[in-house]
């Protein structure tokens, strides 16, 4: 319906009414504002912005109710039928028309933007509740889900994104599907932050960043998901988190033209890459990643990639290079992505043995069981655990221990305190093993005694009984520069001894840190429950 004949007073109208009505006169200028809005280009942005406003509005409790719920579907509904219009008319080629949608902060219930046509996509901090679905959907703009939780499945199969797309710090704790995706741009799934001078002007849109409620088991930083870098003269402090995939994800067949970044980003379960296409730098070295078939056409001056454990481009045809796995390391990294406990377990053993007898894959095979132990859990690790818990538990601390137990010196090293051990006497220990455990939820972990490189623990959740009594690092650090990304305590922990820092001491290395029960620290004081 053109807009001459819907008039100008009757469009303002539904959109007051779409703002300050309630019930079923809500929903009928819903209705009214996605049927004018698919039916005349010219309404159709002023439509699509009325419906996001609406969706942007809080829900009146912290709970999403079922009222809540079905008006937010009613105007879902409504905007996905223009969107589609737009689809339609622009055919596949021809000029697409201008339609943003910001829905940055929105709590959405069963959105379905699928083959819809989105001009700039803002969903940053967004609550996406049920189902979620884009497949087919094109972005010719770019596309932002920067710390947006997806409750529920999402599916964004055959999506085309025509510039960068960013999912940083997005949290998927169900099911991921990006089979046959387009990225055109920068595919972003690593770290959240941007890097910032101390007098940036950004500084103010990241303080009024209001993520999604920050309810994650067994971590209790409210500030994570809006941790960044900032820069001075003399450097930059680099943590924080990727995307979490909770569940299975699938980029099987996806394509990405320019980097494919998932640095720091986390897998709980399987993460399959079969027959993608990277054309880009990557950097993917999660140990549950399978990229059987994947190839890479990445030009070698642009930096150096980074790939799982065991895999690695070998030439192929059309001046690719196709992702080959090394048949005796592959399999023991991603056997940690198993559903079985049991096959998890001998590949928590097949590592260790493997980087036993291979001293130059030591450092790899220590990254790939971090990053196991940096895999999101879905469940409380305290309180009650039904056996399949438990055992997820027990396998946690297999891992755990079987980094201690090579980062501790052998036996015959401790000849005399006065007398060097011979250098033979270093046999059967991994030295100067780097820890990159940021934000791994750790229970009673057992470091005394080790020696390690340096370790990341920023923003990591200790639980249980933890120790590093008489441990040390050549560099540790337990948070960010700023009240962000601090670790966590939930249990006792000693440092009686440790030295975590070549030029700091102790305490100095853990300022900021949250201690919820008792600390030995070797210094004068000791901090009590609850403080830093």
């Amino acid at each position: 319906m053109p807009v001459g004949e819907v008039g100008v007073e009757a469009f303002r109208v539904a959109v007051r009414q779409v703002a300050e009505a309630t019930g079923a006169g809500r929903d009928a200028a819903l209705r009214r504002l996605g049927e004018w809005g698919a039916a005349d280009p010219a309404l159709r942005r002023d439509a699509a912005e009325a419906i996001c406003a609406h969706l942007r509005t809080p829900p009146a409790v912290s709970a999403v109710g079922d009222e809540d719920a079905a008006a937010r579907r009613e105007a879902l509904r409504a905007l996905g039928g223009l969107l589609r219009q737009a689809a339609v008319e622009a055919g596949g080629a021809g000029a697409v028309p201008e339609v943003v949608v910001d829905l940055a902060g929105a709590t959405l219930v069963d959105a379905d933007f699928g083959g819809c046509v989105l001009a700039g996509a803002r969903f940053a901090d967004a609550r996406f509740l049920g189902a979620t679905s884009f497949a087919d959907a094109r972005f010719t703009g770019g596309a932002d889900f920067a710390r947006a939780v997806f409750h529920g499945p999402a599916r964004f199969d055959g999506a085309r994104f025509a510039a960068d797309a960013g999912f940083g710090r997005a949290r998927f704790r169900g099911p991921a599907s990006f089979d046959r995706v387009g990225f055109a741009g920068l595919a972003w799934f690593g770290r959240g932050e941007d890097e910032l001078w101390e007098d940036d002007p950004a500084w103010d849109a990241v303080e009024a960043v209001r993520p999604a409620p920050w309810d994650e088991p067994n971590e209790d930083d409210p500030d994570w998901p809006v941790a960044v870098l900032m820069g001075d003269y003399q450097g930059w402090e680099e943590g924080g988190d990727g995307a979490r995939f909770v569940g299975d994800v699938s980029f099987r067949g996806a394509r990405f033209d320019g980097p494919a970044w998932f640095c720091k980003a986390r897998f709980g379960a399987d993460a399959a890459f079969r027959d993608a296409r990277f054309g880009g730098p990557v950097h993917l070295e999660q140990p549950g990643v399978g990229l059987d078939g994947a190839r890479w056409a990445g030009p070698a001056d642009d930096g150096p990639s980074r790939w799982p454990l065991g895999w690695s481009p070998a030439p192929g045809p059309d001046g690719t290079r196709v992702l080959v796995a090394d048949g005796s390391v592959a399999p023991y990294s991603r056997q940690l992505a198993d559903r079985d406990p049991a096959v998890r377990r001998a590949g928590l053993r097949a590592l260790g043995e493997l980087g036993d007898a291979r001293p130059e894959l030591r450092q790899r095979v220590a990254d790939a069981v971090c990053g196991y132990l940096r895999a999101p859990l879905p469940f409380a690790v305290t309180g009650g655990l039904t056996p399949a818990e438990a055992g997820e538990v027990e396998l946690r601390r297999d891992a755990q221990r079987l980094l201690a137990a090579r980062l501790r010196p052998a036996p015959t090293t401790l000849v005399s305190r006065a007398t060097p051990a011979p250098d033979a006497a270093e046999e059967g220990r991994w030295p100067q093993i780097d820890l990159s455990l940021c934000g791994a939820t750790l229970v009673d972990l057992d470091l005394s005694g080790c020696r390690a490189g340096h370790a990341d623990f920023t923003g990591a959740q200790f639980h249980g009984a933890t120790r590093f009594d008489g441990s040390t690092f050549a560099g540790a650090v337990f948070r960010l520069p700023g009240a962000e990304g601090r670790a966590s305590f939930h249990g006792d922990v000693t440092f009686a001894g440790a030295r975590l820092d070549r030029r700091y001491g102790v305490r100095d290395v853990l300022g900021g840190v949250v201690f919820h029960a008792g600390a030995v620290i070797d210094d004068p004081e000791t901090p009590s429950a609850g403080e830093g």
